[in-house]
């Protein structure tokens, strides 16, 4: 496949502005895609890219879809919003016929936790008890595969694992932590510290996977995109207090399980994702997209993060029911 290899297709992203598809709609344009959106508004912070044709539509009213497509056929629809089994069935019902490959976006958290091996590679089981999203996920590419196998659908999934941009924050509370940092007090973190993660640059995901757009060896096969620089829990702190200008950030560890008893639904994000060491084999997406490579280390990434918060003071949101939380916790697990 060649760097142009979108000129003139025909895509239609479902979504298009968030995290992850913000930066594919950008680099799907500059390649030259005849891109159209399918969103029920725009984002502020992640315009849509020149050229692109917005279709105005909730993609969550079937009826609303069906007309504003009405007529309209894409040589590739990438699906960014389906979450349950419903919403892609939906899409497989007003898509099957009339595109030449669906691309869904799945996600790493499916994958059964602690790992059997590292780097996970997409054949590891999916399976994940803790998290109501990530069976969902596996739910929806098990009816993906369904049609495929009874329909011939053009099927491709992608997994990717934690992805940012500027807005996001790697931390559950959002901005909470780094403002604790900035004010020299103490900052929880999951665990011990020492468990592996890998975060990856939006713009890093996006080269990997529009050089899957339209490419026929996707077909019924899937993929992970993440970055290749792996780091402990402890380094993202690290990396997030120097972006942030503090220069050794107090950090108490408390175990996952203390976590999930004192908030449920904080323990499932921790449980099902974060508490355990999680490296991914990305060999396949190269042998596809050789010119994909991981070229924003962390560091930069935290740069931008804190950089975009400082620009507005209304960006920089404390959840104030999470920091009472980490309070409570940090005092009663903090070394004595």
């Amino acid at each position: 496949m060649t760097t142009n290899h979108l000129k003139g297709r025909r895509v239609l992203f479902i979504g298009g502005t968030g995290v992850i598809s913000s930066a594919c709609a950008g680099r799907a344009a500059e390649l030259g895609a005849d891109l159209h959106l399918l969103n029920r508004s725009v984002s502020a912070a992640r315009p849509v890219p020149d050229g692109a044709t917005v279709i105005t539509a909730d993609v969550r009213d079937g009826d609303q879809v069906r007309e504003a497509l009405q007529g309209r056929e894409f040589d590739v629809v990438v699906d960014f919003l389906g979450f349950t089994t419903e919403q892609v069935a939906q899409s497989v019902g007003l898509f099957g016929g009339r595109t030449g490959q669906y691309m869904f976006i799945g996600t790493a958290a499916a994958y059964h936790r602690p790992p059997a091996r590292v780097p996970v590679p997409e054949t590891a089981r999916l399976h994940n008890p803790h998290s109501a999203y990530a069976r969902n996920k596996i739910a929806c590419e098990e009816l993906l595969a369904r049609a495929r196998e009874e329909q011939g659908f053009p099927v491709t999934v992608v997994r990717p694992s934690h992805t940012y941009d500027r807005t996001a924050v790697p931390f559950d509370g959002g901005w909470t932590a780094v403002e604790r940092m900035r004010q020299g007090k103490e900052v929880m973190v999951h665990g011990d510290g020492t468990s592996l993660w890998t975060l990856t640059h939006h713009t890093d995901f996006a080269l990997g996977f529009t050089g899957l757009i339209g490419h026929p060896g996707a077909l019924g096969e899937t993929f992970h995109i993440t970055g290749d620089e792996v780091l402990s829990w402890d380094a993202i702190y690290r990396i997030m207090a120097g972006a942030a200008g503090v220069d050794e950030p107090r950090l108490v560890h408390v175990p996952s399980d203390a976590i999930a008893a004192a908030d449920p639904a904080w323990g499932e994000e921790l449980l099902g994702d974060k508490a355990h060491s999680m490296v991914f084999d990305n060999a396949k997406i190269r042998r596809l997209v050789p010119e994909f490579t991981s070229s924003v280390p962390f560091a930069q990434g935290a740069r931008e993060i804190v950089a975009w918060h400082d620009e507005d003071p209304a960006r920089r949101v404390v959840d104030a029911r999470r920091e009472a939380l980490m309070e409570r916790l940090i005092e009663a697990h903090r070394p004595r």
